[in-house]
Formats: C-alpha cells, structure tokens, sequence
C-alpha cells in the first residue's frame, strides 16, 4: 500500500511516493545481504556479515520525543535492529538511506525549530548480519535470481509447509533452516513430496528441517483445531473459503458434509446452532473430525460417519432430508451440501439422480426448498471456468440452466492454468426422482436421426 508524503525542504516542495510502513530494504543496495551468498546450499550465517554506511541523527536525550514525530517515517527498520538507541547521553537515530541520501532530505526546518541543524546529521558504520534480515530478504539473496524463487509456504501450527519446485531442491535444507530461524514458533519444516493420489487425500511429506513432530494446534477463522497433518488433508489456504460457505448458514440451517476432513466447514456450522451431518471416508479424519467437534463443545450439534462419499449420500442424506421434506416447513431454513474433494467430487453428483422414486416425493407441500449444493472441482486448460461448469453437467446429467444455476465462484489458483472453483446450485425434485441414465437415454433419442428415432422406444 502506498502514500505520498510532503517532506519539507528550504525553497522546494517535494513529493516522494513511499510504503505506508517503511521502506523497502531490498531496494537499497548497500541494505542487501553480500552478493557472495547467492547460490549458498549449505547455510553459512556468518558469511552474511556485511558494514554499511547509514545516516544518523544524535540528538540530546531532551529532545527525543519532540524529533522522533519529524522524522519517525524515515526511521531505519530491520529485524533485530533498534533503530533508535542511547548513546553517552544522547539518543542515536538511524534512518532509511532510500530517502534519506544528505540532510536536506529532511524536514530541516521542523528540525531546526527543535534545535536539531546539520552538525546532528552523520553517515557512519552500521554492522548488519544474518539476524537482521527476514527469511524472505534472506532467500530472496540466496536462490538464483534468474529462476522463480519460493513464491509462498502454508504455515499449519508449528508447521511450515512447502510445495518446492524442481530447480530449488538443491536448496532445500538450506531453505528450511533459513525458515525454521526465522518464522515465530516454528520447529517443523516440511515439503510436499508427492501429489494427493490416494483415497485419504493425505499428503506425502518429507522432512527436511527440525522435528519429525505432524500434531499440530491451529486455528480458522477464530475455531480451534487439531490434527495429524502427516495423515489428514488441511490447507489453510482454504480459510476464506470456509469462512465464506459459514457465513451463508444461520442457527437452524442444515448442512450435509459429504468429505467432512477434520471438520473445517463442520465444527462451525454446528458452533453457529446448525444440525449438521458431516462425514469422511479417512477414519484418522473421523477421529480429528469427532476431537474437533468435543473440543468445540457442539457434539449435541453434529452427527458423524466414517463412510465413503456415495453411501454417505444414498443412506445418510437420503433419510436424513425425506425426513425434513416430509415433516418440516423447509422454506424456513436452509438446506446446504458441502462436497469439497476437488479432484474427484464432480464424479458424485450422480447420486442425487434418482435419490427417490417419484411417488416418495409427490405428497410434499407445494412451497418446498431444496437443498443447495456447493461441489468443488479443478479445472485446467484456458477457459477453466467454463470447463468446470462442463464437468459439473456431465456428471450431473443436467443442464445447469438459469433457474438451476446459483453461481460459480473461483477458489485460488492452484498451477498454471489449473484453477480451482465453487460450483453451487439447488437440487430439485425432477433430479432427486429422475435417474441419470433415463436422462441420457431420452438426450440419445432426441439426438438420432428421424429414421432410427422411430425404431427406439425412449423412456
């Protein structure tokens, strides 16, 4: 984020657009760690050690709390490094030498009514080490500059988490060290050593910083939780989106989970007073999604299975909603279904074709509310929003027309051209009753040619 700010100088107005905070150091060359380090592999902190030449302010200990408001936006700040100190009597100000290059870049004659003038402006020595940059500036100089460096990293309790690229694993003790120094509380670095191919969706880890420890606390949106992270899936990253889906339910609304995971749209729909129905196929997921649950104190709110996805959907669903559908006024809450398993969601729409046979529905009352379903898949190729609405259509057998569609919403940018997104739409009762099959055998008959229509009985 940036301002302008007016800084006065004798006989010119000059505007310098600046960071709202500080300055950037990585943009002042004699603030950059040595060039020596670039391409390091093995992490050497002392050879980090650099002296620099930094403008100061002395000024009378009197007169500190008068100056400091002058010239508090140019104060030079670097981890471990006080920027304002005391000095024999006096207090020692170091300032930025982005703006700050002679005296009359400073608010002189502010100064000078506080009795501060040129002979209380110096450049002198600063000595700067591995300690006083952050684990960015420290990679930033560290990785080769020609390639793409380490863009981001999860952090889940005293986890960091990385997704490496190839050209940076030669790099990659020396990264975690660097981010186990660094990060506040940080005692496990991991990487991510292969994609989630596996029924459980956990992912493959390899350790390469600090203690072979995966129980982590953390916390989403305010709701504690804990977990295995070697055994479950958990991506922070997903924090808004959970969020956003929590913030549609109101005390009393209904959510189906259909892959619960340890509980991240769960556990605070039932703390918000909904009646949840979450469930999850990974049975060390189950045990973290019933911890979670007992530790949020709103197990009266949740029912829990440890159940694939389909049968899930075909038992639990299936009696859970004929039930309310039948007994209750739906209108006055909402009904949501979350399926958040991106890579393989989609191909579970198909069990709410045909859910029920036409006559278990026909007696409901005419003002009914459907259930809203939220499904989650990737995308990849270039027009990925319109690829995932396909996906969704084909595996729901229907068109996600006006009436039927509530939105597609982009989740995050998960590779090159690989996007992630929210698909959300209301059930209604001519899918709930009418079987996928049946659908696409009366599309194949209105498809074939007049001649060899009239030989097909459709149904």
């Amino acid at each position: 984020m940036f301002m302008v700010t007016n800084l006065k100088v004798p006989g010119l107005a000059l505007s310098v657009t600046r960071l709202r905070h500080y300055f950037r150091n990585m943009d002042a060359k004699e603030l950059q760690p040595p060039a020596a380090v670039r391409g390091m592999q093995e992490l050497r902190r002392d050879e980090f050690r650099k002296s620099v030449q930094v403008p100061r302010l002395r000024v009378p200990e009197a007169q500190v709390q008068r100056v400091m408001p002058l010239v508090k936006r140019f104060l030079l700040k670097m981890e471990h490094l006080h920027p304002v100190r005391a000095v024999d009597q006096s207090r020692e100000i170091l300032l930025h030498p982005t703006p700050i290059k002679d005296w009359e870049c400073l608010p002189t004659e502010d100064l000078q009514e506080q009795q501060v003038t040129a002979e209380n402006f110096s450049f002198s020595e600063l000595e700067l080490g591995y300690e006083n940059w952050s684990a960015n500036e420290i990679l930033k100089s560290v990785l080769p500059a020609e390639e793409e460096g380490l863009t981001s990293y999860s952090r889940i309790g005293h986890i960091a988490h990385l997704n490496l690229r190839e050209h940076l694993l030669p790099y990659k003790q020396l990264i975690g060290q660097v981010l186990r120094d660094k990060l506040p509380n940080c005692r496990t670095v991991v990487n991510k050593a292969a994609s989630i191919d596996n029924t459980y969706r956990n992912f493959q880890l390899e350790l390469i910083c600090g203690d072979a420890d995966y129980q982590v606390e953390t916390k989403e949106n305010g709701v504690p939780f804990e977990f295995d992270f070697s055994k479950v899936y958990w991506n922070p990253r997903l924090s808004t989106e959970h969020e956003r889906i929590v913030k549609m339910l109101r005390s009393g609304d209904v959510l189906y989970d259909v892959f619960a995971g340890v509980g991240p749209f769960s556990v605070p729909a039932a703390k918000k007073r909904c009646h949840v129905l979450a469930n999850d196929l990974n049975p060390v997921s189950f045990h973290w999604l019933q911890h979670n649950a007992k530790r949020n104190k709103c197990l009266s709110q949740i029912k829990m299975f440890n159940q694939d996805g389909r049968q899930f959907i075909v038992d639990e669903v299936r009696e859970d909603l004929l039930k309310r559908l039948l007994t209750t006024d739906t209108t006055s809450y909402a009904i949501h279904i979350t399926m958040n398993l991106p890579a393989m969601a989609v191909e579970f729409l198909d069990a709410f074709r045909g859910l029920y046979k036409p006559e278990e529905l026909a007696e409901l009352p005419q003002r009914v509310s459907y259930p809203i379903v939220h499904v989650y898949s990737f995308a990849k190729g270039d027009n990925t929003k319109e690829l995932v609405r396909q996906l969704v259509e084909s595996n729901l057998g229907a068109s996600l027309d006006e009436d039927l569609l509530e939105g597609i919403s982009f989740v995050r940018n998960v590779a090159p051209n690989k996007d992630m997104y929210r698909v959300s739409f209301r059930l209604t009762q001519h899918l709930l009753t009418t079987p996928k099959e049946i659908e696409g055998s009366r599309k194949r008959c209105a498809s074939e040619e007049p001649l060899a229509a009239s030989k097909v009985k459709c149904v």
